[in-house]
């Protein structure tokens, strides 16, 4: 159009009338004149405005897709989703068997200590070589998880939490070398200090040198001063290997754990201690000794040799 002064009125009178629609349609709030035309447009140009901004602003889409997930998608991707869903626990039951059985054993840890335990999942492991034993839990700040925080699953001891992020904590594990935890002997009570060894027993310096100590006793923790980082009672393993004792002042005697850190998956943070000290309550029940079965043999004289004794007599 050229710069005419016909065209100058005509777009002076649409600003006019524009701004008098303005006027009409703020002073009539809901029962606005013009609020039937304005849903009609809206009706009409609506999806094309959809179609435009989605073409348009791809970004902003995939972040309203992200933040709204579940709830803006169409028919065909959320059957799509179904699906998948259900080829992966179908594809999965077997694992979640296994972590079902996990989580039933640490409740029932948690039950028999009566420990506050927020369960977790293991995301990522630390390297081994150097005898660094760690893991990655997708549990942190946000979740009440602090730092010196015992860590347990349905064996035993799993370690200790040393750093933590808003969503995720990082946890050493009892057979790193770093790690030393207080012991106590079920029945006798004896005391001592457990050292990690990396993938070997661990190793436990009794502190008293003269104690009794055999194959198969067996070791809870101790406990920490304000349950910080270790709350009493949590099974830690059993004893291996006992070193002749050399009059010392202390013992040692070599222990294996009841968790098997190579394969760790779901765990538990102790966010409450016990009102009192479980003692031996959380230890698993000792196996039942398998009777030896005797067999008793009856010898009968077979015929054969009676009609020799009798033609000899």
């Amino acid at each position: 159009m050229r710069d005419t002064k016909e065209s100058r009125l005509l777009l002076v009178l649409l600003v006019a009338i524009a701004f008098a629609l303005i006027t009409v349609d703020i002073r009539g709030g809901r029962n606005s004149p013009v609020d039937g035309a304005r849903q009609g447009a809206a009706t009409v140009f609506g999806p094309v405005e959809n179609g435009l901004s989605s073409a348009v602003d791809p970004v902003g889409n995939a972040v309203s897709a992200v933040r709204d997930s579940g709830s803006r998608h169409d028919r065909l991707a959320a059957l799509e989703k179904e699906n998948a869903a259900l080829k992966a626990k179908l594809g999965s039951d077997d694992r979640n068997r296994s972590r079902l059985g996990q989580l039933d054993k640490m409740l029932k840890i948690a039950g028999e200590g009566q420990y506050g335990i927020k369960g977790a999942q293991v995301v990522a492991i630390g390297s081994a070589q150097g005898f660094s034993w760690t893991i990655t839990i997708d549990a942190g700040a946000n979740d009440g998880i602090k730092r010196d925080m015992t860590v347990l699953n349905g064996d035993g001891l799993v370690g200790r939490v040393t750093t933590v992020g808003p969503d995720t904590a990082t946890v050493l594990l009892a057979n790193d070398p770093d790690f030393t935890v207080g012991t106590r002997m079920e029945n006798s009570d004896e005391l001592g200090f457990a050292s990690g060894q990396g993938d070997r027993p661990l190793r436990v310096e009794l502190l008293n040198g003269k104690s009794e100590v055999k194959k198969g006793d067996r070791l809870v923790t101790f406990g920490s001063q304000a349950d910080r980082p270790f709350v009493p009672g949590v099974p830690v393993g059993v004893v291996s290997r006992v070193d002749p004792s050399g009059g010392g002042l202390t013992r040692t005697v070599y222990v294996t754990p009841y968790v098997g850190f190579t394969k760790l998956d779901i765990v538990g943070v102790v966010v409450a201690a016990p009102k009192h000290d479980p003692r031996d309550e959380v230890l698993p029940s000792k196996p039942k000794p398998v009777p030896t079965p005797t067999v008793t043999v009856t010898v009968t004289p077979s015929a054969d040799t009676t009609d020799t004794d009798e033609q000899q007599q």
